[in-house]
C-alpha cells in the first residue's frame, strides 16, 4: 500500500542520516567533547553488580563529574562501557535498565566482565539507538499488513482515508462545573462511541486538564484499562503525576525523566518492589548472590576439582535466578492487570512487559510533535483512538530535515484534522493571556475562535498600559553574526538587557513586598540563548521573581508573567531562516502572561506575511516602537 511505504521511505531517510551523525560524533570527538553533549559519562565508578534475569550482569554506575550536567541516556537505549586506555578495542555493549540524572543500571549480555574493566578509567558511550527505528519500521509494516485485512484493518483504513469514519454522536451526559463548555463537550466526544476523536488544544487552553478529566471518566464508565502515551519522556511524567494524583492505579513504563519519589512509586520496579510476593525474590536473590560471589573467588588459573566447584556453585545460582524469575513473572503480570492507566512513550507502547497487550482505548498526547511512524505502534494496539495536541505549535524533530524528508513534519494530528474535522473537539478558551497578547496568534491561526477567559483578558503587569510592544531595530546596525552553527546578535542582547533592567526596576518599585512577576527570555537561536545567559547572568541572581533564559523549543509548555524575544535576524538579504516556521512564533507569542516584548528588525522581517501583520496588528494597539526612542545607541 503506497501510504505506508513512502512513509517507510521516509523513515529509512531519517533512520540513514541520524546513524550517519551518530557514528560520526562517537568516531571524530574525544570524550570531553561527547560528555558536553551529553552522550557520554567519564570517569565513572561502578559499585554494584550482581546477575538479573537471564543471567544478564547489571551494573550499577555513578557518574563522578559534571553531575548537574543534562544528559541523553533514557530507559531501553544502548551503551557502550568502555575502558580509555585502548577506547577503540576495550569496549562491551549493554542496555540501559535505570537511569537518573547520575546514576545508571546497565544490564550486560554476559556474566562476567572482560579483564580491562578492572584497571581503571572507564566510561559509558550512547550508542546509536536502532531500537525505535525498528519498531518504527515493524508497525508500519504491521499496519500495512492489516490495512488489507477485511476484519481487523477497519481503523488503520479510516485513518488513511480509504474508508468513511463515523463519527461518535455526543448522546451520553456528561457535565463536570470545573470545566467549560468546550472542554465538557470534548469530554463528551471522548466518551462517544466512535472510533477517532481529536482534541485540539491551543495554548492556555487546558488541554492536560480536559484529558485527564475524559480518562478519569472513561475508566470509571466502563472499567477498561487505558493505554496513555506521548512523544516526550517529560509529556509522560506530567500525565502520570496528574492521573495519578485524582486517584486513578497509574503504571508508568520505563523510567521518568522527572526522578522524583512520586512519580518513581509509579514505576514497574517500585511497584514490584512493594508487592507482597515480591519478599521470597529478596530472600532468593541473597542466596544466588552468595553462590555467586564464592565462585567469582576462583582464579583463572585453577585445577579441575577447583573448575568443578565453581561451575556447581554458578549452576546453582542459575536454579534460584529462574524461580526469581517465575515469580517475577507473576509479580509483572498482576501488577499490569490490576493498572487502570499504563503510560509510556510512543515506541515505549513496544516494550516487552506491554508489547502483546491489547487495549478498547488508546490515547496519543502532543501528538502534533509525535512522528506519523512512531504513532502507529500504539495504534495498532486501539478500537478507539483518541489524539490531543495542536499543530499551530512546534512540530515533530526531523533530524534530516532535507528534501523528502521534510515530509515528516507532516503529521498523522495534522493530516486527520484536514480529513476529519468532524471529529475535531476545538477548546476554544484560553486561561493564560492577556487579550491583546492572544489576539493576533488567534486571527492568524485559529481562524479567530480562540478568546480569553474574563479572568485574564485584562491582566497586566501593575501601572502597565501596554501588555504587547514591538521594539524596532531597524537601522541602527543591529548586524546579527553567526558563531559555531549558530546565529547570535550582540547589540540586540544588550539593549534586551538594558530594557529588561529598566523594567524590572520599575517592578521592584510597584511591588514593593509584593510577590515580583517571574520573566522568561526566549529567541529561535542556542548562540542568542547562550549569549543572553552570559549577559543577564547578574540579573538573575537578583530577587525579583524568577528568570528564565533558553531557546523557543526549550520553552515549549511553559508560561511566565513576562516574556522577550529576541528574534536575532537583521540583514540586507531579509534572510529569516528559523522564523519562517510560524508554529515556532507561535510558542513564542504565547508564552506570556501579562506582558510580551519582541525586539527585532523590521527591515529583515518586514517582507513575511506573518510578521508584516504581526507589526501591523502591534501598531494598532499602540505597541509599536523604535529602538530610537531609548536614547543613544
Amino acid at each position: 500500500m503506497d501510504y505506508f511505504k513512502d512513509l517507510l521511505e521516509l523513515l529509512q531517510l531519517e533512520l540513514t542520516y541520524d546513524r550517519q551523525q551518530h557514528q560520526s560524533l562517537l568516531l571524530e570527538r574525544g570524550v570531553n567533547a561527547r560528555k558536553s553533549l551529553g552522550v557520554s559519562w567519564y570517569p565513572i565508578q561502578i559499585t554494584n553488580s550482581e546477575l538479573g534475569r537471564g543471567d544478564y550482569l547489571t551494573l550499577t554506575i555513578h557518574k563522578t563529574t559534571d553531575l548537574e550536567n543534562s544528559h541523553k541516556f533514557r530507559f531501553g537505549m544502548p551503551v557502550s562501557l568502555f575502558s580509555n586506555h585502548n577506547p577503540h578495542e576495550d569496549r562491551i555493549s549493554g542496555t540501559i535498565a535505570f537511569v537518573s540524572q547520575y546514576l545508571m543500571r546497565v544490564s550486560f549480555r554476559t556474566d562476567d566482565l572482560p579483564e580491562w574493566s578492572r584497571k581503571g578509567k572507564l566510561g559509558i558511550d550512547l550508542l546509536f539507538d536502532e531500537n525505535s527505528y525498528r519498531e518504527m519500521t515493524g508497525a508500519l509494516v504491521e499496519a500495512e499488513s492489516r490495512a488489507i485485512d477485511k476484519d481487523n484493518g477497519q481503523l488503520i483504513r479510516q485513518l488513511i482515508g480509504i474508508e468513511p469514519l463515523r463519527v461518535g454522536s455526543q448522546n451520553t451526559f456528561y457535565e463536570n462545573t470545573a470545566l467549560n463548555l468546550s472542554q465538557n463537550s470534548a469530554v463528551r466526544q471522548v466518551l462517544a462511541e466512535g472510533p477517532l476523536t481529536i482534541l485540539h488544544g491551543p495554548p492556555g487552553t487546558g488541554k492536560t486538564t480536559t484529558l485527564i478529566s475524559a480518562i478519569y471518566e472513561l475508566i470509571q464508565r466502563t472499567g477498561q484499562q487505558v493505554l496513555v502515551v506521548a512523544p516526550s519522556n517529560t509529556a509522560v511524567d506530567v500525565l502520570s503525576e496528574r492521573l495519578d494524583l485524582i486517584g486513578l492505579n497509574v503504571l508508568r513504563i520505563g523510567n521518568p525523566v522527572k526522578i522524583s519519589d512520586h512519580l518513581m512509586e509509579l514505576t514497574l520496579d517500585e511497584k514490584a518492589n512493594k508487592h507482597p510476593a515480591y519478599r521470597e525474590v529478596k530472600v532468593l536473590g541473597k542466596q544466588a548472590r552468595a553462590y555467586t560471589d564464592m565462585a567469582h573467588k576462583y582464579k583463572r588459573n585453577f585445577g579441575r576439582s577447583e573448575y568443578e566447584q565453581r561451575k556447581a556453585l554458578l549452576n546453582e545460582a542459575r536454579k534460584i535466578r529462574k524461580e526469581i524469575d517465575r515469580i517475577q513473572d507473576y509479580v509483572t503480570e498482576d501488577i499490569l492487570n490490576k493498572a487502570q492507566v499504563i503510560t509510556a512513550t510512543l515506541v515505549g507502547a513496544n516494550n516487552p512487559y506491554i508489547k502483546d497487550r491489547y487495549y478498547k482505548t488508546v490515547i496519543i498526547d502532543e501528538a502534533a510533535q509525535a512522528l506519523e511512524p512512531a504513532c502507529w505502534i500504539p495504534i495498532l494496539k486501539a478500537d478507539h483512538l483518541i489524539l490531543a495536541g495542536d499543530h499551530c505549535q512546534l512540530p515533530p524533530t526531523v533530524k534530516s530535515s532535507q528534501g523528502r524528508s521534510n515530509a515528516l513534519f507532516h503529521t498523522l494530528f495534522e493530516k486527520l484534522i484536514k480529513l476529519y474535522p468532524e471529529a475535531v473537539s476545538f477548546l476554544d478558551t484560553q486561561y493564560r493571556m492577556n487579550s491583546q497578547i492572544m489576539a493576533y496568534p488567534s486571527t492568524v491561526l485559529y481562524q479567530g475562535m480562540l478568546k480569553a477567559a474574563p479572568s485574564v483578558s485584562q491582566w497586566t503587569l501593575q501601572g502597565d498600559s501596554q501588555p504587547i510592544i514591538f521594539i524596532d531595530t531597524a537601522g541602527a546596525g543591529y548586524e546579527e553574526s553567526e558563531a559555531d552553527d549558530t546565529l547570535l546578535n550582540r547589540e540586540e542582547a544588550l539593549f534586551l538587557k538594558s530594557h529588561l533592567s529598566e523594567l524590572l526596576s520599575q517592578c521592584r518599585d510597584l511591588h514593593r513586598d509584593a510577590v515580583l512577576p517571574d520573566v522568561g527570555v526566549i529567541t529561535p537561536y542556542r548562540g542568542q540563548a547562550t549569549l543572553l545567559k552570559d549577559m543577564l547572568a547578574e540579573i538573575n541572581n537578583k530577587d525579583f521573581g524568577s528568570l528564565q533564559i533558553t531557546t523557543i523549543d526549550g520553552f515549549q509548555g511553559q508560561e511566565k508573567d513576562i516574556i522577550y524575544i529576541s528574534l536575532v535576524r537583521s540583514n540586507s538579504d531579509q534572510a529569516i531562516g528559523f522564523l519562517s516556521d510560524i508554529r515556532r512564533m507561535n510558542v513564542a507569542l504565547t508564552r506570556a502572561r501579562k506582558k510580551i516584548v519582541v525586539i527585532g528588525d523590521s527591515a529583515t522581517i518586514g517582507a513575511h506575511p506573518f510578521y508584516k501583520g504581526f507589526l501591523t496588528y502591534v501598531e494598532s494597539v499602540g505597541g509599536y516602537h523604535s529602538v530610537w526612542e531609548w536614547g543613544s545607541l
